[in-house]
């Protein structure tokens, strides 16, 4: 079989074209070799919670591999068969589980049977969807592709310290993946802001949630302190959550040293109030996130899909263009003429 070559410095040259190509090459049963890892970031090639997505797609699909080793910038990953089992992956640092159930659920997703894992890293990281964005966004719209996507958040986990848990499971749909059209978000239900501060004063959590609530325009009974244990911090993300009739989006903005929880708040509102001016359902980082699973439901059912984008970031564009170096899917992308409408995602 020929070997699927991906220049990994392409686009936003990061970590999601490895993970996509992983995902995607034990999804299809093509091989892969990537070169450039990670070529446009500071630090290139795998580092610690890379090298932990390759080894969890290695054991989900019995792959050879070559490459899989700190710093390395160039890997070869020939799959074999993808087996639905109980998996256990360990980051080891405050890297992102997150990612790490991004490379493996499209193969697992796939299988005839349910899969466990059961994942220890952070749970809320910069630049990496959080626990609440998969639980919220990401899940219930697996569930009308057929997939069920149950979990639990053990133990929230921060940059630097790590050490959160998560416990996950994925059931396969028995009718195949349906995809579906997402062209707009339904009636308004709720709107309402959530912090996170554990190991940290609460008076950080108090002034972030107030400046959010002034920005937005949201009362005090939309605005809240979410339940941690003071040891698994310590860190500070500061969510807003927004429910629509068919979808639910999720943002997040992070607390850092010489930050102000006033500037956190702004950020975070900022974000949310793009989305709010905007008519379409499908939110930036959503719109990356759902592309490969969508492409893979296109596929396995033959019947078109498509969702309306907000924004279409580089992110975006680079899973675009590595889900065609594997799928046999057309994928259209087109901004729409009323700017505030978005971009239109048609996979066929």
């Amino acid at each position: 079989m020929n070997v699927i070559d991906i220049d990994g410095s392409q686009g936003e040259g990061g970590g999601q074209i490895l993970r996509s190509a992983l995902s995607l090459s034990m999804c299809t049963g093509k091989p892969v070799q990537i070169s450039q890892i990670r070529a446009k970031r500071p630090k290139p090639g795998l580092m610690r919670q890379h090298l932990v997505c390759v080894h969890a797609a290695q054991a989900v699909s019995g792959a050879t591999v070559d490459g899989a080793e700190l710093g390395s910038t160039a890997l070869r990953f020939v799959p074999g068969t993808t087996q639905a089992g109980d998996y256990s992956f360990a980051i080891g640092t405050a890297g992102s589980c997150m990612l790490v159930v991004q490379t493996v659920l499209p193969a697992l997703m796939q299988t005839k049977a349910p899969s466990t894992l059961k994942l220890s890293g952070g749970t809320h990281n910069p630049m990496a969807p959080t626990w609440h964005f998969i639980e919220r966004t990401f899940a219930p719209l697996l569930a009308r592709m057929g997939v069920t996507l149950e979990g639990k958040l053990l133990r929230h986990g921060f940059y630097p310290a790590g050490g959160g848990e998560v416990e996950l499971c994925i059931k396969p749909t028995s009718e195949g993946l349906s995809p579906f059209d997402l062209l707009d978000r339904g009636a308004h239900k709720a709107a309402f802001g959530e912090c996170l501060v554990p190991g940290l004063s609460r008076r950080i959590a108090d002034r972030e949630l107030e400046a959010l609530g002034r920005t937005l325009g949201w009362a005090a009974e939309q605005l809240s302190v979410m339940p941690s244990r003071q040891n698994e911090g310590p860190g500070n993300a500061l969510m807003a959550t927004l429910v629509h009739e068919h979808v639910t989006e999720v943002f997040t903005s992070f607390g850092e040293k010489e930050v102000t929880s006033e500037k956190v708040a702004r950020l975070l509102a900022k974000e949310v109030s793009a989305y709010m001016e905007s008519k379409a359902p499908v939110g930036p980082h959503l719109a990356d996130q759902l592309a490969l699973p969508m492409a893979l439901a296109v596929q396995a059912s033959g019947k078109p899909g498509a969702y309306v984008a907000s924004e279409m970031t580089e992110h975006a564009w680079s899973n675009l263009d590595v889900i065609r170096r594997f799928l046999p899917v057309k994928i259209t992308v087109s901004e729409q003429a009323d700017r505030q409408a978005g971009w239109l995602v048609s996979f066929e």
